[in-house]
Formats: C-alpha cells, sequence, structure tokens
C-alpha cells in the first residue's frame, strides 16, 4: 500500500548549508523510497502571516523552488506544487474552521506565545496578533487532508499542529457520519543533522552565522575560512568534539573520509589545512548544484509553468474531487435533488462523541482535557509527572455521577457541572 508523506516548505529565501544538511537533502533521499508517494509544497499562503512584501514574497518563493529542485527533487517523480495553486485548500479550511474548537486553537504553542508576550508587556492580549496567526492551524490541517497524507515530517515545534489536524479530521469525519479522512501520523527525525554555523552555534539566519548554499566559489572559500577556531598552532592536536569545521566536515563526508580528517586533526593539522580541506569537499558536492541553481534562476518561467502544471494535475486528480465529495457531505448540493436525497441523509450526520485527551505539553508533563462533541472544552487538568497518573485520574472520574465527586484541585471545571455529568453519563453508555 502507497503511504503518502507530505512536506511543506516555508518560502524564506535561498537556504544555507544547515536547512541543506538538516531538511532539504534528507527529505529529497527520502522521497525516492520505494511505496512512498511524496507531496512538496511551497507554503506561499502561510508566508504571508509573517511578511506582507509582495515582491519578497515572489522573489522567496522562486528562490525555495529553484533550489530544491537544483538539489535533485524530481517533480515527475513526486508532487511539487505552490500551495496557493490548490484553491480547493482555503475551501476546505473553511469546512475545517466550522467544525473546530476555538478552544483548541486558543491552546496553540504561537498564539498562547504572542498573548504570553502581550501579558508580560502590559498590553492586551491580542495586540498585534492576526487571525492569520490564529488560524495558521487549521489551513495547516488543510494542506495535510486535501491529500489525505499518511505521514507528515515536523520538527518537535511542529506536533501540536498534526494533533490539532487529526483532531479536526476526526472531528469532520463523526459529524457527517463517514471517514472522509485518514489521521495523519506525525513523523520526527531523531537522527536529523544540526550544522553547527561560523560562530560554533547552531546555523540560522537569527544569528547571522550562515553559509549560504549556493554562495559563488569565492565567497563560499572565504566563508569557509571565517569558520572560528582556537589557537592551537600546527603540530598541536586538536580535538575533533565540539568543533564546528570538524562537524560541517563530517556532514559532507563518507565515514572513512571522516575517520581520516580526525586521524589529522589528533596529528596537529593547521587549521589552514583543515579549511583548505573542509572547502574542497564543500564545494566538491555543491559545485553541480550551484551551476543548476543558477541555470533555473535564469529561466523563472520554466519553474512558473512547472508549479502550475503540476498544481493542475493534483487539483484534478485529488483535490477537485473530494472537494465534490466533501461540499455533498455538508449539504452544499444541487437543489434539485433535494427530494431525492432526503431520505438518504436522514439521520446519517452525528454529533461526535465528548472524548478524553491526553497530551504532552512543553513543560514535559503530561495533561488531559475532556471535551464535548462540538469541541467545547469542559475539563482542563493540572500537569502530571506520568501519562499513568493523568490515566488513573480519568478512570474515576469517568465514574461520576454527582457533583461532588468533580470537586479537586487536580483539574478544572469549564462549564457547568450538569453538562460535564452528563457528557461523562454518554461516555459510559458508549463504553
Amino acid at each position: 500500500m502507497t503511504n503518502r508523506v507530505l512536506t511543506g516548505i516555508t518560502p524564506s529565501g535561498t537556504p544555507h548549508l544547515g536547512n541543506y544538511v538538516g531538511a532539504i537533502r534528507p527529505a529529497i533521499a527520502a522521497s525516492r523510497t520505494p511505496g512512498i508517494e511524496s507531496f512538496f509544497f511551497l507554503a506561499d499562503l502561510h508566508s504571508l502571516i509573517k511578511a506582507q512584501d509582495p515582491q519578497r514574497t515572489q522573489r522567496a518563493t522562486l528562490e525555495i523552488a529553484a533550489s530544491w529542485l537544483a538539489c535533485g527533487l524530481d517533480p515527475e517523480h513526486v508532487w511539487f506544487y505552490r500551495q496557493s495553486d490548490i484553491r480547493e485548500t482555503t475551501e476546505l479550511m473553511w469546512f475545517l474552521t466550522a467544525i473546530a474548537s476555538k478552544g483548541i486553537l486558543n491552546r496553540a504553542h504561537a498564539y498562547k506565545a504572542a498573548v504570553d508576550k502581550n501579558r508580560e508587556e502590559g498590553l492586551d492580549e491580542d495586540a498585534g496578533v492576526s487571525a492569520g496567526l490564529f488560524m495558521y492551524p487549521v489551513l495547516m490541517a488543510a494542506d495535510i487532508l486535501i491529500f489525505k497524507a499518511n505521514q507528515v515530517p515536523v520538527g518537535r515545534d511542529q506536533i501540536q499542529h498534526i494533533e490539532m489536524a487529526r483532531d479536526f479530521a476526526q472531528r469532520f469525519n463523526h459529524v457527517y457520519g463517514r471517514e472522509y479522512f485518514p489521521l495523519p501520523e506525525v513523523v520526527i527525525d531523531e537522527q536529523v543533522a544540526t550544522l553547527a554555523g561560523l560562530d560554533g552555534r547552531k546555523m540560522s539566519k537569527s544569528y547571522h552565522n550562515t553559509i549560504p548554499l549556493f554562495a559563488p566559489r569565492e565567497e563560499l572559500k572565504k566563508l569557509v575560512f571565517s569558520i572560528l577556531t582556537d589557537s592551537r598552532a600546527p603540530g598541536e592536536p586538536k580535538d575533533t568534539e565540539g568543533s564546528a569545521l570538524f562537524q560541517m566536515y563530517q556532514a559532507f563526508a563518507t565515514p572513512e573520509q571522516t575517520a581520516a580528517f580526525a586521524r589529522a586533526f589528533a596529528e596537529g593539522i593547521s587549521w589552514g589545512d583543515a579549511k583548505q580541506q573542509l572547502f574542497e569537499r564543500i564545494d566538491g558536492e555543491l559545485s553541480p548544484l550551484r551551476e543548476r541553481y543558477n541555470a533555473l534562476m535564469a529561466e523563472p518561467e520554466k519553474i512558473e509553468a512547472l508549479l502550475k502544471r503540476r498544481g493542475q494535475q493534483l487539483r484534478e486528480t485529488f483535490a477537485m474531487p473530494l472537494l465534490d465529495e466533501l461540499r455533498h457531505a455538508v449539504g452544499l448540493r444541487d437543489l434539485s435533488t433535494a427530494g431525492d436525497i432526503a431520505s438518504e441523509d436522514a439521520g446519517a450526520a452525528r454529533v461526535a462523541p465528548p472524548q478524553f485527551k491526553q497530551y504532552r505539553e512543553k513543560d514535559g508533563r503530561f495533561y488531559f482535557k475532556l471535551t464535548a462533541g462540538d469541541g467545547t472544552l469542559l475539563m482542563q487538568s493540572i500537569g502530571f509527572d506520568s501519562p499513568r497518573d493523568a490515566g488513573q485520574l480519568i478512570a474515576v472520574i469517568k465514574q461520576a455521577e454527582q457533583g461532588d465527586a468533580l470537586q479537586s484541585e487536580l483539574f478544572k471545571l469549564e462549564a457547568e457541572v450538569d453538562a460535564v455529568l452528563a457528557a461523562l453519563a454518554a461516555l459510559r453508555e458508549d463504553a
């Protein structure tokens, strides 16, 4: 069975070596795995939340598209497309918005961080917070569900968004009485490489310590020779551990080459010679990529034609048929057929049952919450040291039949006692 894997690419300008080693190169390699149907999209709609500079958005999208193609992404083997070309995505986003719980969106990490910052500064909680930031998780869910992706590789900071996509998919399936969407699984690569920058810290544009992926040869050499090293002279043994220079070499070398470089460190290679070897190793891999990138950037009309073509193929193959089905599901139908389908849909839609959800927050503690079928938050717990502690308390709460049993410092009721007791009774009936 084919496994669909979806990867979103933020258009943020030309990538650096850290992006290449940690994301681009491994993602392209994974896309060649048998049994995998890969979807890679340029998240230009998402980028509008942070930047409203039209020229910057256009240029960044072009540079990122050219970068992935230059690095070996095969647009005929994978689905490579621009988010904004799939018009059905925003329609699906609205369908999901109609059933998404605001309580869930209130707890999105990015939104909570913005609110917390405003509180600390004595501002209105929502000062400077756009509806786009608040609704970001719903658009991300639509990106995933429009193609019924099975797996979504993300960093740990994005896990919550995948959990939300699962929640929205499950709620839609419950409300409209069929499994329209599979529940996507998060994929975390524990072995993903993090490349050190020029100053030894993680390579990041925010630290201004990056090496652009397609820097011209002379600029690349200059940057490599500016990597921070210690004062040990030629002939003195040098440590590989903690060395940004060694780590960078390792990312572009075979195990055998890396072992030889480690021996050279132990034997006291000069920093100049070490940097020259690193430069030659990096340039050897990137030189053909740089040439392809420059050729692609010289003919942007070819990239535009490719994205338009693949986007239209995706719409016709997946998005348009799915949205036809979903429009029918939610009742956006041909009115002339109303008499024919009245009996067909009688009782088809049903309200989702209440449910307990356990999850782990950034503080490392385990929480649970009880939500009604429409997503309304009914109960919220404090944090627990283990999921077992949270689970044991849930088992006790489920048996509560009187309001007295719902008085505890370990959780807080977010609704009237009667509503919570009714939800617990419904859970016991479904058990």
